[in-house]
């Protein structure tokens, strides 16, 4: 197998420095790139689909695997991660180890499976999206110099003042309105560092769990984050999932993120599956 891995230099924990020599342990056939700003991991995986390489191997957090994904979509050029992020919400989903030498001998066995990625107006996303408290959280957390989980966490606390939005929902033939203060749009159940909003998320069923996160008293935010970290979110009364293919939001949200990335859109929001069209390397058992 011909493989290319793509470096985010400056991503998440730095846990990328030194695996070149573990690259160099465990494979044969290989390149390595390193991007230098934003939207060079897009390039480079094109460059890559072009050059006949059998697998991308994105290592940085989930930003860069949404950059190496949206090239990556339909073709025949499979994609792998490195966890090196702040919340590597897909490659956990995906049983990849948050250790870097393991995690590298794990993409030397893989398997490939072909899953679902979807859109929101037409821009790809392969994890988890959304609009809301969330968004407005991912662009505050994009511009920390020291990133991290624990950081992440300062970050709610220190905005619980946001108030909950109203949105209008049409999907499978009815619209509805919904006063929420988020609205995630799950392809994998997590956000990162096993974060979990929508537990039962599965990539290959051609389906989104649109999850809606009711207003409810500060006070309960603990309770509410120890369910999400427990992976049992869809039990919380105040969360309500709803599974389908694509949605239509319309709101006077213009903010919202794609795999944690903050990007503003118009005010009607179109989120739609694409089903079975990226290729994953995956751990061999893990499903």
């Amino acid at each position: 197998m011909k493989i290319k891995f793509i470096i985010n230099p400056v991503s998440g924990t730095g846990k990328q420095k030194g695996i070149k020599q573990y690259i160099a342990t465990h494979f044969d056939n290989y390149d390595i790139v390193h991007t230098q700003k934003s939207g060079d991991a897009t390039i480079l995986s094109k460059a890559a689909i072009e050059q006949k390489y059998d697998a991308v191997i994105a290592v940085g957090g989930d930003g860069t695997v949404n950059e190496c994904a949206k090239a990556l979509i339909g073709s025949n050029t499979a994609l792998g991660v490195i966890p090196c992020g702040s919340g590597n919400g897909f490659a956990f989903h995906n049983g990849m180890n948050p250790i870097i030498e393991k995690a590298i001998v794990q993409l030397k066995n893989a398997s490939i499976k072909t899953i679902d990625s979807c859109t929101a107006n037409g821009i790809a996303f392969v994890n988890v999206s959304g609009i809301g408290f969330d968004a407005h959280i991912a662009n505050l957390f994009a511009n920390l110099t020291n990133r991290g989980f624990a950081n992440y966490i300062k970050l709610i606390y220190k905005e619980l003042q946001y108030k909950a939005r109203n949105y209008t929902i049409s999907y499978n033939g009815k619209t509805e309105q919904v006063n929420a203060l988020l609205i995630s749009f799950a392809n994998t159940a997590q956000y990162g560092n096993n974060f979990q909003i929508s537990p039962n998320a599965k990539t290959d069923d051609g389906l989104i769990d649109f999850v809606i996160v009711k207003d409810f008293s500060r006070w309960k935010v603990p309770q509410f984050l120890l369910k999400v970290a427990k992976g049992k979110a869809h039990l919380s009364k105040f969360v309500r999932i709803i599974q389908t293919d694509k949605m239509t939001i319309t709101s006077n949200e213009k903010l919202i993120h794609l795999d944690g990335e903050p990007t503003e859109v118009s005010t009607t929001l179109e989120v739609k599956s694409t089903p079975k069209s990226l290729k994953i390397l995956i751990p061999n058992g893990k499903e």
